[in-house]
């Protein structure tokens, strides 16, 4: 078979063996080998092809944590406090008061029929001083047309009276229903349990979302352009519908990504779980890999809702929600640990890891499973201690860097204080430690772009320019590898992609500078195209 070697002015591999060339030689959509071309025509009859001839070549982008749901929520209405784009490249303006809010609501609460409900995302109360919007500022757009809007984490929703009324939340006695101080529900739900009484009620799961084709193909290509490769969804329902449709959308032969999907753990009873990821392993192909299974403890800190030890948050509650009894963390870990299956575990609050690293040191002591990769998610405010427990254990960490630049300023201000800021994301002290690690985005939490988050990881600058964490900053190279090979070895697929060596799928990003020996700051490289098994995306 023909050999196709891509010359370019740079190539970084991540092969620690051979960490740079100017040549990479693919084969039956495979890496050959990176080398002089002279030695790659030692292979056999060779096709140069120099279109990327004054470009950097990486290997093909990583993103760890992120959702398919970026494919599907934009079908909604944004009302976040950054500008944003969506897959299809149109940029939102961001929200910057209530009553800013209030006005993108007003016009659209016309738009579809007013039997059904308006949905909006990317909400973040937290950047406004003072009155917390709830019910009534929702009331004075409509209290009868439902208005359901979903927080920028994902995790807390802010409902009109109607959607209160037809949920029959006023009867309702459950962990996650905020009250006002009348006792009644003031429209704001936290955490998984309390959202989805709204979604049962209105006959609409936006979680599920992301279960069409048309979804996870738009999720692909919004991530091919940000160099992406492999991705993630990892909060995946995986019934029927859902299943399906990743085969069908993996199976075109222009989708310009792996898929690496994640059962949500909670959704199912744990033995039905382990089956459905068993039964889904036996179709893996190369652009569709399961054996990931998610859990979701706490919440999130900008919401209040992680879950703090003491001296617990700075300002507001006291503490944040679980999402489930602490013992069904503890039991769905023992079961998943013993069936053979990969775990990724989000958490953020060092209560929530402290629930967990105490389940995964029993799991072990009564099951040993060497290079089990089981990986904590997010791990926001994980202590030193911690990570230590976390380097013993042989457990991972895929870390949000994007977080610091989010929502740094407000962890300083309002959640959180200055001395814990400081240990925000600890990358440099998982590296001392030798902890396997990954860096993430989140999406769409926070925009797709691994380039974004490897600035994050290097600069820990906040949006309003703090740096928070001095000595957590990582170099270039660490961050390069986090977004590579780093988030391929959580997904244990190392052995397949994240560096560019003989045998693994010849998965690159090309770049238009060198992202090691550069001036121009990360998250300003542009990516040029992609290349995946050795086809450049860009021909579809």
């Amino acid at each position: 078979m023909t050999i196709i070697a891509y010359t370019a002015r740079t190539i970084r591999t991540m092969n620690p063996a051979q960490p740079i060339g100017q040549c990479v030689a693919v084969r039956e959509g495979r890496v050959l080998g990176v080398g002089p071309l002279e030695e790659i025509e030692r292979h056999g009859e060779v096709r140069v092809d120099d279109r990327y001839a004054d470009k950097v070549l990486v290997p093909g982008f990583v993103e760890g944590h992120s959702h398919a749901l970026e494919g599907s929520i934009w079908d909604h209405l944004y009302l976040g406090y950054f500008d944003k784009r969506d897959p299809d490249g149109k940029p939102w303006q961001g929200v910057r008061s209530p009553e800013a809010v209030q006005r993108r609501l007003a016009e659209h609460i016309h738009d579809g029929s007013s039997n059904e409900p308006l949905i909006a995302w990317g909400f973040d109360p937290v950047y406004f001083d003072g009155e917390r919007i709830d019910k009534r500022h929702l009331d004075a757009v409509s209290d009868q047309r439902p208005i359901v809007i979903m927080h920028a984490s994902l995790h807390v929703m802010t409902v009109n009276s109607a959607v209160i009324r037809l949920v029959g939340l006023n009867d309702m006695d459950l962990e996650g229903i905020m009250r006002g101080t009348n006792g009644q529900p003031n429209g704001e739900l936290q955490e998984l349990p309390a959202m989805h009484l709204v979604f049962d009620a209105l006959g609409f799961d936006i979680f599920d979302g992301a279960s069409s084709t048309r979804a996870l193909v738009r999720y692909a290509r919004a991530a091919r352009r940000e160099g992406i490769t492999t991705i993630t969804d990892l909060l995946n329902p995986m019934h029927e519908a859902a299943i399906e449709a990743m085969h069908t959308a993996t199976a075109q032969a222009d989708f310009p990504v792996r898929l690496v999907p994640a059962l949500n753990a909670l959704a199912w009873e744990p033995h039905t779980g382990s089956e459905i990821v068993r039964e889904a392993r036996r179709h893996n192909h190369e652009r569709l890999h399961f054996g990931l299974v998610k859990l979701v403890t706490d919440g999130a800190i900008q919401n209040f809702t992680a879950r703090l030890q003491w001296p617990g948050y700075l300002t507001g509650p006291v503490n944040g929600v679980w999402n489930a009894p602490p013992q069904t963390f503890h039991d769905m870990v023992q079961h998943y640990h013993q069936a053979g299956l990969h775990l990724h575990v989000h958490t953020n609050g060092d209560e929530a890891i402290a629930v967990i690293l105490d389940a995964l040191d029993e799991a072990l002591a009564m099951w040993p499973r060497p290079d089990h990769r089981h990986t904590l998610q997010h791990v926001q405010l994980i202590r030193q201690d911690q990570l230590k427990r976390v380097a013993r254990l042989g457990a991972c960490l895929n870390i949000f860097a994007n977080h610091i630049y989010y929502w740094g300023d407000i962890h300083l201000t309002k959640t959180l204080g200055f001395d814990r800021c400081q240990r925000l994301e600890p990358t440099a002290s998982a590296d001392r430690l030798g902890i396997p690690f990954g860096i993430h985005c989140d999406a769409p939490v926070t925009p797709l772009s691994p380039l974004f988050t490897a600035w994050c990881a290097t600069t820990r600058q906040t949006a309003g320019g703090s740096v928070l964490g001095e000595t957590e900053k990582i170099s270039r190279a660490r961050a390069l590898e986090a977004i590579t090979l780093g988030a391929a070895y959580t997904l244990r697929l190392d052995d397949r992609v994240g560096s560019l060596e003989p045998g693994k799928w010849a998965d690159i990003t090309v770049l238009d500078e060198d992202p090691l020996d550069s001036d121009t700051p990360l998250k300003d490289i542009r990516v040029h195209d992609t290349v995946l098994s050795g086809r450049p995306t860009g021909e579809e």
